[in-house]
């Protein structure tokens, strides 16, 4: 809606997993909980995407050079298993389930498969395409040389076909903590 003919501005959006050491990573909770030897996580299957500060810098500068107006930018982006990452940040440490909380999920999904009818890949990104916008859509697919994902597609962090080791954990944390 706020993409209409009337406005010279352009909307678009940007939509990433968790940002390496932010304020909602939990990589610094678990830093501080090593040293009581007991990490607590939630479910032992969880998985999260994961992102650099400088990956999503270069994502939103990406999009602000790229937007035509209407489109949702999505990452390609490695997954993690959360029991790989406690065992990265310290594998002397005990593991505590605490259980789900309300509202949480353990497996995080960025383009959900009711949006794979608009959805392409460009490369190092997916996009979802507007369903109505003031350009063509062939325009952008042959400008992108976007190709269109299967039916039914969705790309959730469980699924993923690139997870990070516990040794690229270990690193990422060294290098960005």
């Amino acid at each position: 809606a706020a993409n209409n003919n009337s406005s010279k501005i352009k909307y678009s959006v940007v939509r990433y997993g968790n940002v390496m050491n932010s304020n909602g990573s939990v990589i610094p909770f678990f830093l501080k909980q090593k040293d009581s030897g007991i990490l607590t996580v939630t479910a032992t299957d969880m998985t999260r995407f994961n992102i650099t500060l400088n990956e999503g810098v270069n994502m939103v500068l990406f999009a602000l050079e790229k937007a035509w107006g209407g489109e949702l930018f999505v990452p390609k982006i490695p997954s993690y298993n959360i029991l790989d990452l406690a065992n990265a940040v310290d594998s002397n440490c005990e593991i505590k389930v605490i259980g789900i909380r309300p509202g949480e999920k353990v497996h995080e999904e960025m383009i959900s498969s009711s949006d794979s009818y608009n959805t392409y890949d460009i490369g190092s990104y997916f996009v979802i395409l507007p369903t109505i916008s003031n350009w063509k859509i062939s325009d952008f697919i042959t400008k992108f040389k976007a190709n269109k994902v299967p039916l039914e597609f969705n790309y959730n962090s469980k699924e993923n076909n690139k997870f990070l080791t516990i040794k690229e954990l270990k690193d990422l944390i060294y290098n960005h903590s």
